[in-house]
């Protein structure tokens, strides 16, 4: 199964070929006149998983929004496969969207949709015909392995099915970016590890960039020092306590960056306030 969802994903054209897929330049944003990003720079490569901490209120879920260009920067340029979203139409960025999953932390499933018509609503929406949605449905189903829960409706399923359908859903369009805002957040620990399992296989599976936001250190580090073992299909750790050289993590702080780099570099930083908040 894996095999077959990497040789689709694979098949989806990409709209870049050369470059950051992700790049905030100077980015900043208010709210009210209070600031909410100031000075945000940073670039996500091909095939790279960032995952963005900080404590709450720091600007996270905003600049997830700005990548996704539900919003717009006050200052700064973002660019999304290698276009200049800032000042992007609606309509330009629409086209733009279906190369992007979105897995919301409440998961945001229509509840009057059946789990099958959740799944296929971008492909209905891009006039995909019935019989091939089903199978594309049934694939991305069986990648989050739900695929008994396809008839079922969101009121039938618990808070963990959910968020695997969601998952589902942001990954049946083949996208060349998924952006995770909080994929575990309100789970339990044995449920988040579950999530963190899938995310982990996209990574590996279908070497899908992507930014993924989370508030609990130990899912972070959970996906940097873990692979998935397609053979077995579960995550297994990284020999000799080694780490995922894709992944990779920004750190914000009152909207501000305060820590881009890799995993070695961020538990050997010295900063005092990092040490603090990895503590």
């Amino acid at each position: 199964m894996a095999s077959e969802l990497t040789s689709s994903a694979s098949e989806a054209p990409s709209p870049a070929s050369s470059g950051p897929v992700v790049v905030f330049d100077q980015v900043s944003i208010h709210f009210d006149v209070k600031p909410v990003l100031q000075d945000v720079s940073f670039a996500v490569e091909h095939g790279e998983t960032r995952i963005i901490l900080g404590p709450a209120g720091g600007g996270k879920s905003v600049l997830m929004k700005l990548a996704n260009g539900l919003i717009k920067p006050d200052g700064g340029r973002i660019r999304i496969f290698g276009q200049d979203i800032t000042d992007m139409p609606e309509r330009e960025l629409f086209k733009l969207r279906a190369h992007i999953g979105m897995v919301f932390q409440e998961s945001a499933l229509f509840d009057s949709l059946s789990v099958e018509d959740n799944v296929a609503y971008r492909l209905h929406e891009e006039h995909i015909p019935e019989a091939e949605a089903h199978i594309r449905v049934v694939e991305a189903l069986k990648f989050v392995e739900l695929e008994q829960a396809i008839q079922k409706f969101p009121s039938e399923l618990s808070g963990g099915m959910r968020r695997r359908v969601s998952i589902a859903r942001a990954i049946i369009s083949r996208p060349d970016l998924i952006l995770y805002d909080s994929p575990t957040g309100g789970l339990d620990p044995i449920t988040s590890t579950t999530i963190i399992e899938l995310v982990m296989k996209q990574r590996d599976v279908g070497h899908t960039t992507s930014l993924l936001i989370t508030h609990r250190l130990q899912d972070a580090f959970t996906l940097a020092m873990n692979r998935f073992n397609p053979d077995t299909g579960k995550m297994e750790p990284i020999p000799n306590k080694g780490v995922d050289e894709k992944t990779k993590f920004l750190v914000l702080n009152d909207g501000r960056v305060v820590f881009d780099g890799t995993t070695l570099e961020l538990v050997t930083s010295t900063d005092p306030w990092l040490r603090d908040y990895l503590s």
